[in-house]
């Protein structure tokens, strides 16, 4: 993972100091942390942490994301196209990324285009109200970031 792709995580995960319940319900704190390196998981009655601590706690965890995606892919993707997909995984979890289109696509040609439409599919929320799939502008952003940076030139 390099710190393009660190810099995905952060801009779309936003630090906050503060645990707070992530649109899936689960406690998280700084950039999107849920379970500390110690293996505890966040709880809403945890302290705040300082910027610094929220780094240290996304970079053990990218780490984490990261040997599972070198696994899957048996290590033959460049450095930005491992880190857009750990971002992915980040984001969605690694095993959506293990069945995804997107990942089958990514096994089949590392550099196929159609890679790109498959980042861009994976926009959608639901909408707590109606319970619809809605497209989240922010996800939005954060697929053609991490489109980019896959087919990104080395």
């Amino acid at each position: 993972m390099n710190e393009k792709g660190i810099e995905i995580i952060k801009q779309f995960e936003g630090f906050k100091a503060k645990p707070y319940l992530c649109p899936a319900g689960i406690p998280t704190i700084g950039y999107g942390t849920t379970i500390y390196p110690d293996g505890r998981k966040v709880t809403l009655k945890d302290p705040s942490v300082a910027e610094y601590q929220a780094d240290g706690y996304l970079r053990y965890d990218v780490e984490v994301v990261n040997e599972k995606v070198v696994k899957l892919t048996n290590g033959k993707l460049n450095e930005n196209q491992l880190s857009a997909l750990v971002s992915f995984a980040y984001n969605v979890g690694i095993e959506k990324l293990r069945k995804s289109t997107l990942f089958k696509r990514v096994l089949a040609d590392k550099d196929g285009l159609s890679i790109r439409e498959e980042f861009l599919k994976w926009k959608f929320a639901k909408d707590p109200k109606t319970g619809h799939m809605v497209v989240l502008p922010g996800l939005l952003r954060r697929r053609i970031a991490e489109a980019n940076l896959y087919f990104l030139t080395l």
